[in-house]
């Protein structure tokens, strides 16, 4: 995969991650235990209800969440390991549709020994919205989308 651009730096995780190529994910910022990303949907990303596939919505989501709790610069003690999923939980709001740009946002909350726990939000917008039309909130548009992602760091294979 070509490594997605952060402000001049890569995030080691997207060199052989094909999924997140093929949803077209962008990475807008990254930094340790936070990490933003946007997509458009895409007609192959839609149920037979013309919304957004909910394994869509949580691959995304997923996708944030593996760049929030993976570091940009691995320290020579974390470079043999890498931090994964040991489980998470979705609600899923409001549907999204073809055309619109999702965003999500994950921030770490907590952090001890191996173990993490991140919220990552994700909203969905017209194509096209510019900042200064965004809801007055600030958010990159209407709330779609709650995934709580509990991790573990564990040694890399």
């Amino acid at each position: 995969m070509a490594e997605a651009a952060l402000s001049g730096a890569t995030h080691p995780i997207l060199e052989n991650d094909y999924a997140s190529e093929w949803m077209g994910v962008e990475v807008l910022a990254v930094s340790d235990g936070h990490a933003t990303i946007r997509m458009t949907l895409r007609q192959e990303m839609l149920n037979g209800f013309g919304m957004a596939h909910g394994g869509m919505i949580f691959a995304f989501a997923d996708s944030a969440f593996a760049l929030a709790c993976n570091p940009v610069n691995p320290t020579p003690e974390e470079i043999n390991n890498i931090t994964v999923a040991a489980g998470v939980d979705i609600n899923f709001l409001k549907p999204a549709y073809r055309g619109q740009v999702i965003t999500a946002v994950a921030d770490r909350r907590s952090s001890s020994g191996r173990s993490g726990l991140y919220d990552i939000q994700i909203f969905a917008a017209d194509a096209g919205a510019q900042p200064d039309s965004l809801p007055s909130s600030g958010t990159p548009g209407e709330l779609i989308a709650e995934f709580r992602g509990r991790s573990r760091t564990i040694p890399k294979k």
